[in-house]
């Protein structure tokens, strides 16, 4: 069941929609502002959002650029702007995609799957015969079983998705360990140190991958 975040602070556009995507077996659920579409986001389960820019409370590229904090999942950015500045600001804040108002649904149905699908490809990352497996939530190098805790191997499948992007410490305390959590950034310093010293026991060259940016947090290097 795919399911998707409506956001608009219209409700005759998020019925309509709904009323579009539906019949295509996706799930909506529905939000009348950026700060309810991140209450939501905090409290389920999201495969794509969504989201119009001209909003009253916060407007779309906030609320895009605050969801980037603590998530990875798709964004589509719909307005019934067209300016190139806009498009280009929306995907430079995090957005995967853009659509104008009025829309073809049948296009808009197209984007939505062709990221879906491009998500699909992020459950299951190789590099070098390291293999992080998001179905299984198993990683692997050279056939062979590396253990993490939940939290580890939730935090190097968030950088390994975003290769060359630098990760501060309390955007991976957000992203990984949730909003309300009392967690410090230190123990993004121990769960790291501790993925160095478990990868680097099996062989694989994790520190000319995964690298520290002194002040700021990490990144990882393909």
């Amino acid at each position: 069941m795919i399911r998707i975040l409506l956001v608009d602070d219209e409700q005759r556009m998020l019925d309509l929609l709904k009323l579009y995507l539906s019949p295509h077996g996706f799930t909506c659920d529905q939000a009348l502002s950026g700060i309810e579409a991140l209450d939501k986001l905090n409290d389920h389960s999201y495969d794509l959002v969504l989201l119009d820019v001209m909003m009253k409370d916060i407007d779309g590229f906030e609320t895009c650029r605050q969801m980037r904090k603590v998530t990875t999942i798709p964004i589509i950015m719909v307005t019934a702007k067209d300016q190139k500045q806009d498009i280009l600001q929306g995907l430079h804040i995090g957005a995967d995609d853009y659509i104008t108002k009025p829309f073809d649904e049948d296009i808009l149905i197209a984007r939505i799957e062709a990221l879906l699908r491009r998500g699909s490809k992020q459950r299951k990352i190789i590099q070098n015969d390291l293999v992080w497996n998001q179905e299984t939530h198993q990683l692997h190098y050279s056939g062979k079983e590396i253990r993490l805790t939940p939290k580890e191997f939730q935090l190097l499948g968030l950088l390994l998705k975003r290769p060359n992007q630098v990760y501060a410490r309390d955007d991976l305390l957000q992203l990984v360990w949730g909003f309300d959590s009392e967690t410090e950034g230190r123990t993004i310093d121990s769960h790291v140190r501790n993925l160095r010293e478990k990868i680097r026991k099996h062989g694989y060259p994790i520190d000319h991958h995964l690298k520290t940016i002194w002040g700021i947090g990490y990144k990882w290097i393909e």
